[in-house]
């Protein structure tokens, strides 16, 4: 019988289906309990928001414990996520559990911004500004929750000091890029470099909105010698931290100058898209975490993206619809989503980047018109 395996995250699917691609049984803990995540997971307990806060840590806790006591000795437990700003609960978690990924240390080394933004001056990574007090010119900054994810934390400076648990950053130009790699604590091997977009709204000018990566052989998303530049940067920062696992770094480039913005401690938002070589990437992921250093293989021929489809109004309840293939993170019937709330996951596949690109906005166009039918004509079909 195949091995049991603990994921935890605010969306728990992804870890989910590589769980599965990688020949294990997961039991899954997260905010949204959808429908594929269900199907997948052989046991499921729902989760509390903002994990670290009292009293959602001592229910995550509680949730954790109930789902291994339902597993068959679970080989341990990942988190994806929801924990960055969160490195006391993630202490009290490696207690109970065999943690495979990155340690509280590790976490709070990366994700509070001050000590990372030092880490990068120490070790000669381009990293932008950090402060907590007013700054001179707020157009010139940035507003960030320490340990956010997703992008909608992000918003522009105010004029006063940064709020607990906030902070101002440096704008920087450029467009964003992320690099996708695996660490084994010392040193890390590339698996791709993905480029990424923005699903603005008023109030949330850099929420995530979706990432491509293009297929082996095909023109590289940046220059070859700014890959390596960026990758030597990293694997100092893995070197000087321990981090193990999948990972990844957020970088904005612009023309030859690039900057790191931070580092992902985690399996992140590309898994869909990355988890297509010969070695699933989850095992890839274990496998480095126990210190060796894996080579997944070459990425397949072809282009891949997913994107975010928000909601543009409220669907309460969700019907019961019959989800394209091509969809992930499929709400349940009778569930609710928000207005600007995450939908679900729209995933494409093609020859090179312009197909792909084109594929995904079809496809997500379709979902919308879809979803403002339902207001109308709830039978009508996706």
């Amino acid at each position: 019988m195949a091995e049991a395996i603990l994921i935890a995250a605010q969306a728990g699917r992804a870890l989910a289906e590589a769980a599965r691609r990688a020949g294990l049984r997961p039991y899954v803990a997260d905010l949204f309990g959808d429908s594929d995540t269900l199907a997948l997971a052989e046991g499921y307990r729902p989760l509390p928001g903002r994990f670290g806060a009292a009293p959602a840590a001592g229910a995550t806790l509680a949730a954790i414990e109930a789902l291994a006591e339902a597993a068959p000795r679970p080989i341990g437990l990942v988190l994806g996520s929801g924990f960055e700003d969160a490195p006391g609960l993630i202490e009290r978690l490696a207690r109970r559990h065999r943690l495979i990924g990155a340690g509280a240390g590790t976490v709070a080394a990366l994700k509070d911004p001050f000590a990372f933004a030092a880490l990068c001056e120490r070790l000669g990574v381009p990293h932008p500004a950090v402060r907590r007090d007013p700054p001179p010119e707020p157009g010139a900054w940035l507003l960030k929750r320490a340990g956010g994810s997703g992008g909608s934390h992000i918003r522009p400076a105010p004029r006063s000091p940064a709020p607990d648990g906030h902070y101002l950053q440096a704008r920087v130009p450029g467009r964003p890029h992320a690099l996708n790699f695996l660490a084994d604590g010392r040193t890390i091997r590339i698996l791709a470099v993905t480029e990424q977009w923005c699903a603005p709204t008023p109030i949330r000018p850099y929420r995530y909105g979706g990432a491509l990566v293009q297929g082996a052989g095909k023109p590289p998303a940046l220059p070859t010698e700014m890959v390596g530049a960026i990758a030597a940067g990293i694997a100092r920062i893995v070197a000087a931290t321990g981090l193990k696992g999948l990972g990844s770094g957020d970088v904005l480039v612009d023309g030859s100058d690039w900057w790191l913005t931070e580092i992902n401690p985690r399996p992140g938002a590309t898994l869909d898209i990355l988890d297509r070589s010969a070695t699933p990437l989850l095992a890839a992921h274990i496998a480095a975490c126990l210190g060796a250093m894996p080579d997944p293989g070459p990425q397949p021929a072809g282009a891949a993206a997913a994107q975010i489809c928000y909601a543009d109004r409220e669907l309460a309840p969700v019907p019961d619809l019959a989800w394209p293939d091509y969809v992930r993170d499929r709400p349940c019937p009778g569930s609710a989503v928000r207005r600007d709330a995450p939908l679900c996951t729209v995933l494409a596949e093609g020859a090179d980047r312009a197909e792909v690109l084109a594929l995904l906005e079809t496809r997500t166009a379709r979902l919308r018109a879809v979803h403002a039918a339902k207001k109308t004509h709830p039978e009508e079909a996706l």
